[in-house]
């Protein structure tokens, strides 16, 4: 992630703390929750929210002390500052929407802002344009693209059209009719969570695993992972300070978590006999296997019967249990597990949810 919180002098008639248009792409079913873990940012102002076809988007405004604080959101896939918006509309085609979404006046300040946050344009730069469009009646995505890039082409003649580039700029469609253009100014490095030391077939993405980390409430005391894997959980609750523990029945997941949760401990064992004491544990957090990535040597619905009364056994009343599977049989939930949000979620395609259940 770039460096938050660099500053540049306030220019061409900005206040110093005028408020910064923003958007942030998520995984698909975190848009809601993202949402909340940004107005929880003093200084920030969610708008609106959508979905681009591909991923979900958030647009919220952020006074210019909140912009280190926006930069360190761990939900979050991608961070743009707000180039341009137009509606569909107001004109229907593809070099009409590329002249409103990128006008001088705004761009400068787009500009401005991304300098602020770490992400500083060159007036000799490369470029490219990422279009996402909900629909293709009027026009095709790749005309938009064109149109854009050639409308900054013109404004901006220093900058060169390239791929990869220096500068992405991205036109996506976030809802029926609304369209946003943005600078982005994250890297890989953001949804990475700047990267697992090692890493696993099938393991979770560190923006998942933040939110469920975040969906087990309040940091305190134990949080528990029966199912480690490559330990992505138990990093994230060891960087939201919790005391981050985890099991898994393989021994090389467990070496892979000890390695990319140094913060953390992980041993082998069974999720159906976890080695601690009645209500010992503030909190569960896990990717429960389903036998798409991994699977169990049992029969599933047995095998997670049993997990799930472990969970509720060595759970303190009132902690939580997150999990992320695609069903939760009702008959596998032990009556001392309340749930109380279910948020389904699509993962590189793939229809799965996250279940919020708290201990009686």
């Amino acid at each position: 992630m770039p460096a938050g919180g660099a500053r540049t002098p306030a220019t061409r008639g900005q206040k110093p703390n005028s408020a910064v248009a923003l958007m942030a792409l998520a995984v698909p079913g975190l848009a809601a929750l993202l949402a909340e873990d940004l107005v929880t940012i003093p200084g920030v102002v969610v708008h609106d929210t959508g979905r681009d076809g591909r991923a979900d988007v958030v647009r919220f405004s952020a006074e210019r002390p909140a912009l280190a604080r926006v930069l360190a959101t761990r939900l979050a896939e991608d961070l743009f500052v707000e180039a341009g918006k137009t509606l569909r509309s107001d004109g229907d085609q593809a070099p009409w929407i590329a002249g409103r979404i990128w006008r001088p006046e705004r761009v400068r300040a787009a500009l401005d802002a991304a300098a602020e946050m770490g992400r500083p344009v060159r007036d000799r730069t490369t470029f490219r344009v990422i279009a996402r469009v909900l629909q293709e009646r009027s026009f095709l995505r790749t005309d938009l693209r064109r149109s854009v890039a050639d409308s900054i082409g013109r404004q901006q003649p220093k900058w060169r059209l390239a791929d990869p580039a220096d500068v992405e700029v991205w036109v996506v469609e976030y809802q029926p009719g609304k369209i946003l253009a943005g600078l982005r100014v994250t890297d890989a490095r953001m949804r990475q969570h700047d990267g697992r030391g090692t890493e696993r077939h099938g393991a979770l993405r560190p923006t998942v695993a933040a939110a469920m980390v975040m969906l087990a409430g309040r940091p305190g005391g134990l949080l528990l992972d029966p199912c480690c894997g490559s330990g992505t959980i138990l990093a994230e609750a060891a960087t939201a300070g919790w005391q981050a523990r985890g099991t898994d029945i393989d021994p090389q997941a467990v070496r892979t978590a000890a390695r990319n949760a140094p913060g953390a401990v992980a041993g082998q064992g069974d999720a159906r006999c976890l080695g601690y004491g009645d209500q010992s544990v503030g909190a569960c957090v896990s990717n429960l296997p389903f036998g798409k990535q991994f699977t169990v040597q049992q029969d599933m619905t047995g095998w997670l019967k049993a997990v799930l009364a472990e969970l509720e056994r060595v759970t303190a009343p009132g902690g939580r249990v997150v999990l992320l599977a695609p069903s939760l049989p009702r008959g596998c939930v032990p009556a001392g597990l309340r749930l109380i949000r279910r948020i389904p979620i699509r993962l590189l395609g793939t229809a799965t949810t996250i279940w919020v259940h708290e201990r009686r």
